[in-house]
């Protein structure tokens, strides 16, 4: 009688399993197949990419059929109705059901055993895709024949490994990256494909659905050195290549979720709703195709409009999304959505509207995981600076304060990438120091276990302020180098044309510095600078302090100037090697004040450039910068550098007094500097002409200030509550690009806020 009792249960359940899902609902569903019929009928680009996609479809149905490639005749027959791509279909997924294993060796070999990885998972995707598409013209025998083999296949494991109890291996502070988001996830979409049949498979997706929002919020893991997955502003830390995958796997299982269960609540996931922000503000829109930055474990032409159509399509219908897509080269990134791709076909919405460029702010700073990218405009070819300085691990590089230059269409100062993770030249070079923009002490960067173990210490960069015309960013380096370094800081302050990176560096014992410099392009040692062309971009990159480039290869005539070497490393294809830029310091030294001046060149053969004089007085050093008619004073203050304690950091140069650690004013040549229309102050609480007080806050602030006519725009970073006075007759203020009341105290007016 309980063997009845329990039968009959079972039915009740595989009855009840059978109403949940209505096939074909996952991805591929009726309504995006109607859409694209419709925009079949006038719409060249979509047709375009239908020849591709049926000559692809044609190939499988005639040939043997691959089960990673079932997306193609899936989406053939349903656009179609042709029965040879189902058939081809059932042919291959009854096929594959009797596999008795897609288990990887080597994962397998591992303690406790590994019985899923990616390869499986992308398989799931393609067989949970063709499975719901046919579904209707299967037999039950043969629905159940081909879910219970993918069952134990794939669902089993996947899910069992990386979700489920007892066989559940992993966790978020283990794997918490792409490989989780992928294993569960097309874990989770083939049990929703087979859910009907497998009562058990139901149960597991139904898991995942209400665990998955577990992974967007993983607050990272002190004890093993690991970072929060997603930064309070969006984006992730991995790179733009696995935060693009990571996320898609994520979306593709949530939006088969919605689309099989119609009217379904589900959690509500913010990170989703940044997604356009960060793939925009990590972009560099160029006449060719879009590149992205590339640090970490990733690539110029890599892009992220995959996970940000998925998210457009559950409802985030951000018009950041359609300028991006429009930037997009079809099929430049091999895990995209591109539309000759079928996800893309389907899901790449109307572009018609995409706006010429995005309503987003010049500059960003993701404080959590240490980027920032700051570019002069939206336009395409403009320049763009990106910075990096935070975590050490897995797919994030030992780069603590490197960064990548795009200037006219190229990455002009570059990221040396990156190669197969397998090769030697991956562990001994791509990920290494030695490939970044970075500056190394007695030939030594960042410690090689940081690799696996990660950094202790992470790096952080903070302070962005971005007045246009000005913009400064801080990188802080310190952690990830410690075991050189008490201090390394490296300042960037964009003033016109020209990059000042400003490097504060403190080491435990006296020793040998040197700057690392990847050049985008073809490098000539010329007098004092490192030029480099690349087409119509080119940079000069002039070191200023300690010392100067020793003028010609006669180095023994310069002793105390710095010395170049050309060293060469693999490319990223691996087919040869390309030459990087190694600048010593001769001189042994405990602390370091470099100053290099990256000229943005309008061409090649630009010869208008500004001259930058060297300038130096009591406890502080700086420059002079004239061009077209613009004089612009930079100070640095060498007391501000924590050398003093309780102590504040007092300086007077050229008749300014402040305690600023650097500062900046531009005048008209032939003009009074006392009078600046532009004014920088960086980590400062006071500016003053004599008893003249121009500038004060109680607490250090990080201050640019402009305008036009009677226009002030101040831009301020540096706390949460700013209190300052900064001396001022405006008729309209502007503060961080909001219009702000003008409150008056005598000839200054204030400010006052709290974030």
């Amino acid at each position: 009688m309980k063997r009845y009792t329990v039968a009959i249960l079972y039915i009740f359940c595989l009855i009840a399993a059978q109403a949940a899902i209505r096939h074909p609902s996952l991805l591929f569903t009726p309504d995006r197949v109607k859409n694209a019929k419709e925009a079949l009928k006038t719409d060249t680009a979509m047709q375009n990419a239908w020849r591709v996609i049926q000559a692809e479809a044609d190939r499988q149905a005639e040939g043997n059929g691959d089960v990673r490639k079932l997306e193609y005749p899936a989406l053939a027959y349903i656009m179609t109705g042709d029965r040879k791509y189902a058939d081809k279909i059932k042919d291959v997924l009854l096929a594959t059901a009797k596999t008795k294993s897609w288990g990887d060796r080597e994962m397998l070999a591992r303690t406790p055993a590994w019985r899923s990885e990616l390869q499986m998972a992308h398989r799931s995707f393609q067989v949970a895709v063709a499975y719901d598409v046919i579904y209707d013209l299967l037999t039950p025998a043969e629905r159940m024949e081909i879910a219970k083999g993918m069952y134990d296949l794939a669902v089993e494991p996947l899910l069992g490994d990386w979700i489920l109890e007892p066989t559940r291996i992993h966790s978020l502070n283990s794997m918490g990256h792409n490989w989780w988001t992928s294993c569960a996830g097309m874990g989770g979409l083939l049990a929703l494909a087979i859910s009907n049949e497998i009562p058990e498979a139901k149960k597991g997706a139904e898991t995942l659905i209400e665990v998955l929002p577990e992974w967007f919020d993983f607050n990272g893991d002190v004890i093993q050195h690991k970072p929060r997955s997603f930064d309070r502003d969006g984006g992730m830390y991995e790179s733009i290549n696995y935060a693009s995958f990571g996320t898609t796997e994520a979306l593709l299982f949530r939006l088969a979720w919605l689309n099989s269960h119609p009217g379904a609540k589900l959690e509500d996931i913010p990170q989703t709703a940044k997604l356009a922000s960060f793939f925009c503000h990590v972009a560099y829109p160029r006449k060719g195709e879009l590149y992205s930055i590339n640090f970490g474990d990733s690539h110029k032409n890599v892009t992220g409009e995959s996970s940000m159509l998925l998210a457009y399509a559950m409802g985030d219908k951000s018009p950041e999304t359609l300028w991006y897509v429009n930037q997009v080269k079809e099929g430049q990134h091999r895990e995209g959505f591109p539309r000759i791709f079928p996800m893309g076909f389907l899901y790449t919405p109307d572009l018609s509207k995409a706006p010429a460029t995005p309503a987003l702010p010049t500059s960003h700073l993701w404080k959590d995981f240490g980027w920032a990218t700051l570019r002069d405009s939206w336009e395409k070819d403009a320049t763009m600076l990106a910075v990096k300085s935070g975590m050490t691990w897995n797919h994030s590089h030992a780069d603590a304060n490197s960064f990548i230059i795009f200037h006219k269409g190229v990455d002009i100062i570059k990221d040396a990438g990156n190669c197969s993770y397998g090769r030697p030249e991956y562990r001994n070079y791509f990920f290494q120091s030695d490939a970044h923009n970075v500056v190394k002490f007695n030939g030594e960067g960042q410690p090689s276990f940081q690799q696996y173990h990660g950094t202790m210490l992470p790096g952080s960069v903070s302070s962005l302020t971005d007045g246009g015309n000005i913009k400064y960013v801080l990188a802080d380096g310190t952690g990830p180098m410690s075991k050189h370094f008490n201090r390394n800081f490296r300042h960037f302050l964009w003033i016109d044309n020209v990059i000042f990176i400003i490097d504060d560096i403190g080491s435990h014992e006296p020793g040998h510095f040197e700057w690392l410099w990847h050049p985008g392009g073809e490098a000539t040692k010329r007098g004092f600078d490192l030029e480099v062309k690349n087409g119509q971009s080119a940079v000069a990159v002039r070191p200023l302090y300690p010392r100067q480039l020793a003028y010609s290869n006669f180095v023994h005539d310069y002793p105390e100037d710095l010395y170049w070497e050309v060293k060469e490393g693999p490319t990223e294809s691996l087919q040869g090697t390309e030459e990087y830029y190694s600048f010593h310091l001769p001189e042994t030294t405990d602390r370091v004040k470099g100053v290099t001046a990256v000229i943005l060149k309008d061409s090649p053969d630009d010869k208008n450039l500004p001259v930058i004089e060297r300038r130096e007085g009591k406890n502080w050093i700086g420059m002079r910068m004239r061009h077209n008619g613009k004089v612009t004073d930079i100070y640095i203050n060498q007391l501000a550098d924590g050398r003093l304690m309780h102590m504040n950091s007092w300086i007077d140069a050229d008749g300014w007094t402040t305690d600023a650690y650097m500062f900046a004013v531009s005048y008209p040549e032939g003009g009074d500097a006392a009078n600046p229309y532009e004014t920088f102050i960086g980590h400062g609480s006071s500016l003053r002409r004599g008893d003249d007080v121009r500038y004060s806050s109680l607490s250090k602030l990080n201050l640019i200030a402009g305008g036009s006519g009677r226009s002030l725009d101040l831009n301020v970073t540096g706390q949460p509550r700013v209190n300052l006075r900064y001396k001022a007759s405006p008729t309209s203020l502007n503060v961080n690009g909001k219009t702000a009341k003008i409150e008056r105290d005598g000839n200054m007016i204030k400010v006052k806020y709290r974030e």
